[in-house]
């Protein structure tokens, strides 16, 4: 017969095997999520790239270009807002993070006219290994970096602030310079971003039904999405080989 220790132990054991399950099921899901989400943003650049009638659509009209940036951030802080509140429905979610998906792909395909495709491939392979070298990291660390999220957020801003301020005064030295910070900045964000998503499916409570857990992942995804593009993005400044 078992003894209360024993016993005990098994209990703990199997919690703890129940809990790993959950949590890789519930990362899975998001990764699975944000692959589909990057996919369809490298299909829809790289096919508007090579589409005259579609650079010039949205290139060569700035309503339609500032329409469209706008309209990716209005569906970031829908989606962030109405999931987290629960006021948004599961295929909803879905649907608009796979629109804002398709949107990014079609802003961002002006990469392929300002960089050679073997900059982008290297620099994409780069990005990649780094992004989950970081996520590794804050899924296992033992280290609490939730103090680190708000250090995160005001570098974030400092970023934004200094490239909108660069926009005016066009210093190559001052783009640089935000590039390697920016580098800096989502690499502890992938790393802060995963660990969040680690707890956020360790306090899921029993008997969540699918489509809540649909949603967890979607809100997920999109978070490390962002991660991952303006990780990309800043490298690409810093190691991509321009056209000229």
């Amino acid at each position: 017969m078992q003894t209360l220790r024993e016993k005990t132990q098994s209990a703990v054991q199997g919690l703890s095997v129940q809990q790993d399950v959950m949590v890789n099921s519930f990362i899975r899901s998001v990764y699975n999520w944000m692959a589909v989400g990057l996919a369809l943003t490298g299909f829809v650049a790289y096919a508007v790239a090579n589409s005259e009638f579609m650079l010039r659509l949205i290139f060569g009209n700035k309503l339609i270009f500032f329409g469209l940036i706008i309209s990716e951030l209005v569906l970031v802080f829908t989606i962030s807002a109405r999931v987290s509140s629960g006021k948004m429905n599961t295929s909803t979610a879905t649907g608009l993070f796979i629109l804002y998906a398709a949107l990014n792909g079609a802003t961002l395909s002006v990469i392929f006219l300002a960089y050679t495709a073997a900059s982008i491939t290297s620099t994409f392979f780069i990005c990649a290994g780094t992004f989950t070298a970081c996520s590794i990291y804050g899924m296992v660390t033992k280290r609490d970096l939730t103090s680190l999220g708000g250090f995160l957020m005001m570098g974030l801003f400092g970023i934004i602030i200094a490239s909108v301020i660069n926009m005016f005064i066009g210093s190559s030295a001052v783009s640089m310079i935000v590039s390697y910070v920016g580098v800096l900045v989502f690499v502890g964000l992938t790393a802060y971003d995963t660990q969040k998503l680690k707890y956020m499916a360790l306090s899921q409570p029993e008997g969540l039904d699918a489509g809540t857990i649909r949603k967890g992942a979607i809100l997920g995804a999109l978070s490390l999405y962002l991660d991952f593009i303006n990780l990309f993005l800043m490298l690409l400044r810093i190691f991509g080989g321009s056209r000229d």
